[in-house]
């Protein structure tokens, strides 16, 4: 590509708020971001430019309605993979053999990266609280696994095994028996032998060559040959977010994670160097959004520069430097207190405070997926290797959402146990509010035990 121009904003423009409001929400799911060639394909398949929302409410429908058939028609239409009921699953014998094939030092990988994840979930896991009153009663807040939770792995630009690593572990480390798991039908989803092998590596037997809203809309109402989950759990692209949104309530979702993005809080004492690889290394997910803020006005050129440099040496150098120019940014703030009020403001899924005082700046982050601390905490190390789940809240809804953990696949019971003497105690209580709400019955069955 030809000479990067980034977009900048500055605090000395009286739109710099809305400009960076504008740009935060180019990915959010309500933006409609698909590429030509997708906008192409869906006319081609439906006859008519739908939105990604019609697309799915379609595509869920149909499946809810058709079952199977549905779900192999559309990944016929739209994955051009044409699938049969016996090769839907993948087969043990694909798996195990995925799993011989594999190089000894991914495997050793899997190990030492599933053994950092699960030692950080289990620590998370909630147990079971209990309040006793002496001869009055016992409360106890149970916990208890989702019994089946369907995972969803990305698998159009790329393979990762790092997606099945980062949800399958806090399933497992809260307990979950059963994981059913669903890549779409390509080299880099479940026909990948890495994948399958970290399937392997991992327990988990039960993979369908099936992606998209197909994909979700089969997890959550159940096809022949899959039984419909409890959960469904992952990151996609915004017809993925889009189903598993359509689909809440059926089920439960972690959350709605779309396109990647980070932001970098960033002084004097930070390198531009390493801003810029922080950056790039989201940018090249495309689409992402890679926004840089600070109030240390030389580190703007600075880091455009080192962005330049590093760009040329990278095998996707082109595609990130696009997306970088599309959705990208470069914010000088008036002062630190500005930069730490935009970035609550913009509650991005990846958050790096780059800063000499990082540390201590973390108190007053209110709104972040994941917080990376310091000058050598780079985002990498928590998408890979790190502990902490990397599927995480985007576009904005860190304000109100968390990251996947081991405690989503809980679910919490209220045991109530009282005795004769607990019961009188609180009889009155329930006898004036009962009166108050015209519920006489229920104060009828307290006092027909107290006779």
């Amino acid at each position: 590509m030809g000479k990067l121009t980034m977009r900048r904003i500055s605090h000395t423009a009286a739109d710099a708020v809305e400009q960076l409001y504008a740009l935060c929400r180019q990915l959010g799911l309500q933006a409609d971001v698909v590429s030509p060639r997708g906008k192409a394909l869906t006319e081609q398949v439906f006859g008519q430019p739908l939105t990604p929302a019609q697309v799915v409410d379609r595509i869920c429908t149909d499946v809810r309605q058709q079952g199977l058939a549905a779900v192999l028609h559309y990944t016929e239409k739209l994955d051009k993979v044409r699938l049969t009921p016996e090769t839907l699953r993948v087969s043990k014998d694909e798996i195990d053999a995925a799993h011989k094939s594999a190089a000894p030092e991914f495997l050793e990988a899997v190990r030492r990266v599933r053994a950092n994840i699960l030692s950080f979930q289990m620590g998370l896991v909630h147990r079971d609280a209990v309040l006793t009153k002496r001869d009055h009663h016992e409360l106890r807040l149970r916990y208890r696994p989702m019994r089946r939770v369907g995972v969803c792995v990305p698998g159009g630009a790329a393979a990762y095994p790092s997606t099945i690593l980062m949800t399958v572990c806090p399933a497992q480390a809260a307990g979950v028996r059963e994981i059913a798991l669903v890549m779409p039908p390509t080299k880099t989803g479940a026909n990948n032998p890495d994948l399958l092998a970290t399937c392997k590596e991992l327990g988990v037997t039960e993979v369908y060559r099936v992606g998209g809203a197909q994909a979700v809309a089969a997890l959550a109402y159940g096809v022949e040959g899959l039984e419909p989950v409890d959960m469904i759990v992952g990151p996609g692209n915004i017809f993925v977010a889009l189903a598993k949104k359509y689909v809440f309530g059926q089920v439960a979702i972690d959350c709605l994670a779309g396109p990647s993005e980070v932001v970098v809080v960033a002084d004097e004492t930070a390198s531009p160097e390493y801003i810029a690889a922080d950056l790039i290394a989201q940018a090249e997910h495309d689409p992402a959004s890679s926004i840089l803020i600070t109030w240390h006005e030389p580190l703007i050129d600075q880091v455009e520069a080192a962005i330049e440099r590093q760009l040329a040496t990278l095998p996707r150098g082109d595609l990130a430097g696009v997306c970088l120019e599309r959705f990208g940014a470069l914010v000088l703030a008036r002062d630190l207190r500005q930069a730490v009020d935009w970035t609550n403001r913009i509650g991005p899924e990846h958050l790096h405070l780059a800063t000499h005082d990082a540390e201590r700046l973390v108190d007053k982050i209110e709104n972040a997926g994941a917080i990376f601390v310091g000058h050598y905490s780079p985002v990498a190390l928590g998408d890979y290797a790190a502990g902490p789940s990397h599927v995480l809240p985007t576009g904005g809804t860190a304000r109100f959402a968390s990251g996947l953990s081991a405690n989503d696949f809980l679910r919490r019971s209220s045991v109530l146990m009282f005795t004769p003497q607990g019961l009188a105690a609180l009889a009155p209580d329930v006898r004036v509010l009962a009166e108050k709400e015209g519920l006489t019955a229920h104060s009828a069955s307290v006092d027909v035990r107290l006779k």
